[in-house]
């Protein structure tokens, strides 16, 4: 196969940066009184607040798919292929760096956290630029890449909605709308070029059980998050082996390490 090399155009990248940054750090200035909204349902009260950081983080991801819709158009290799696979991770990124970017006073932690969340998200576009084209020099590097920066916005994500001190209605449809997207996106970058959906329903299912239960357990937030983190890895490494027809002895072993060695850090930082 030809390799090849392709990078978007930096001028793009850099104002659909600068504009996503731009407008979480305008947010911090705007001071808007929060929507609350309440129904009365059978057993308890669902209570929910939307704020103008809310409506801040719903609108960067938006504006993030569209500038990756933007960047991808001049790729030589789409030719008219839908991109709608490559607005996933760069939306999720610009989703998740916004909620510790919220929660953050402004200060030290939360200039290095702008600076770190923009290399994040440039690092992001580009690695997802360059996966179009399987047949790019790159690609390997590329999709480690992606695969590595969405399991730890995950992390990230987990650790910031228990922080939060969320109630399960709100943290369990978050986790698992970003566990969908991170899946779906892994299985397609190491099954090159197949959606597998029914794994990623079992995935999200056996997902939902485990968040709910350790919601309720006395567990710090990075604990949470790592708990969380271990099967969501886990389970979708394995798929991907079995799908790429590796040996069951070898398709189980190194998810199951990870498994392992994410609950071990778990349970010693518990």
């Amino acid at each position: 196969m030809e390799k090849t090399s392709y990078l978007p155009s930096a001028d793009r990248l850099s104002i659909l940066s600068a504009s996503i940054l731009l407008a979480y750090a305008a947010s911090r200035f705007v001071d808007i009184p929060p929507w609350d909204f309440g129904m009365q349902l059978p057993g308890f009260y669902l209570a929910l607040e939307v704020n103008i950081h809310t409506l801040v983080t719903l609108l960067v991801a938006g504006l993030t798919a569209s500038g990756a819709e933007l960047l991808l158009r001049d790729h030589p290799k789409m030719e008219g292929k839908p991109t709608v696979e490559h607005w996933l991770l760069p939306a999720l990124t610009a989703w998740t760096l916004g909620i510790p970017l919220i929660q953050l006073e402004v200060g030290l932690e939360w200039i290095i956290s702008f600076i770190v969340g923009g290399a994040i998200l440039m690092l992001v576009m580009v690695a997802d630029y360059i996966s179009v084209d399987p047949g790019d020099e790159r690609y390997s590097m590329a999709s480690a890449a992606l695969i590595a920066v969405s399991y730890a916005l995950f992390l990230i994500l987990a650790i910031s909605l228990q922080s939060a001190g969320l109630r399960l209605y709100l943290i369990l449809p978050a986790l698992l709308f970003a566990a969908v997207l991170v899946s779906l996106r892994t299985l397609h970058l190491r099954v090159i070029g197949h959606w597998l959906y029914l794994p990623t329903i079992v995935i999200i299912v056996i997902l939902a059980g485990i968040i709910s239960a350790l919601h309720y357990w006395p567990l710090s937030p990075i604990t949470f998050g790592l708990l969380v983190l271990g099967p969501a890895y886990s389970l979708t490494s394995m798929i991907a082996a079995l799908s790429e027809d590796q040996p069951l002895k070898r398709a189980f072993i190194e998810p199951v390490l990870m498994l392992v060695a994410v609950w071990g850090t778990a349970i010693w930082l518990a």
